[in-house]
């Protein structure tokens, strides 16, 4: 039996179709908004976040909560919002108050887990919740409803928001001055980015979130140079991408997060080396 014919027949099965829509609708908006933080220099927010609800996760696990989504989204949100909010104001700036959060989020949920956790497998469920499993293929009909609803917030809200996030993303100042409401803005976009966090984190795991934000939009902007073009094929990368990863993790049964990751790092490799040809011809023409 051939892959194709062998990936058909595991196509018949529904849990592998809603596998498969959820990892395409995480990637899509990972990507979009991914463009918007790597432009900002923000991209280390995702695998602050990241942490952060995985901190989350260890509560809703050591409390009993079934829907641990309900506990995990609120808290990732509201620590988007006082990053950013905090990060502009206070005298812990940026990229510390990120560190600082990411760690201690992480430190406190494996002390839980530990401490506090009820199940034999402590090791395994934290290696599950930071490196991705095969839960993807587990996912119920409420976690995918989840997921598209949560999408369609986030891929409207880019649509609807997408003059006001360009002129933020690239002069914050002048948007300021132009009268934009640029704070909220920016808090919109940090929700946005933590929902999809919230959603992803049984796709690849905490630690390997932050890859969706980054490389796609990484990518995309080695051969594009408007912001449109780069949001674009920066979504394409990303949607195509785990997809292909998903694929080959059911046919090789490899990790399904890793197999994403490395996915979108071949990617951009390759656009890199495509950049740089063009580059090259395009000096030589000249």
């Amino acid at each position: 039996m051939t892959a194709l014919e062998q990936l058909s027949l595991y196509l018949a099965y529904p849990f592998v179709v809603n596998a498969l829509l959820v990892g395409a609708l995480v990637a899509l908006c990972s990507s979009l908004l991914g463009t918007t933080l790597v432009m900002k220099r923000l991209s280390y927010i995702g695998d602050g976040l990241s942490h952060v609800a995985f901190g989350a996760y260890a509560v809703a696990a050591v409390a009993g909560i079934t829907r641990d989504l309900l506990v995990i989204a609120p808290v990732t949100v509201i620590a988007a919002v006082l990053l950013l909010r905090r990060g502009q104001s206070s005298k812990v700036k940026g990229d510390a108050a990120i560190a600082m959060m990411s760690v201690a989020a992480l430190a406190a949920g494996y002390l839980l887990m530990n401490v506090f956790g009820a199940r034999s497998n402590i090791s395994g469920d934290v290696c599950t919740t930071l490196f991705g499993s095969t839960s993807i293929l587990t996912l119920t009909v409420f976690d995918v409803a989840l997921c598209a609803v949560l999408s369609v917030a986030v891929v409207g809200g880019f649509a609807l928001l997408y003059n006001r996030i360009f002129a933020v993303t690239f002069d914050e100042g002048f948007a300021r001055a132009s009268g934009l409401p640029v704070d909220r803005c920016n808090l919109i976009v940090a929700a946005m980015i933590a929902l999809v966090i919230v959603v992803g984190m049984s796709l690849v795991g905490a630690l390997l979130l932050s890859a969706l934000v980054v490389f796609p939009a990484l990518a995309a902007m080695r051969v594009c140079r408007t912001f449109k073009g780069v949001t674009i094929l920066a979504g394409i990368i990303g949607v195509s991408c785990a997809i292909a990863g998903m694929a080959v993790s059911i046919l090789a049964s490899t990790p399904v997060g890793s197999t994403i990751v490395l996915m979108d790092a071949g990617v951009f490799a390759l656009l890199c080396l495509v950049g740089k040809l063009r580059g090259r011809v395009l000096k030589d023409g000249r």
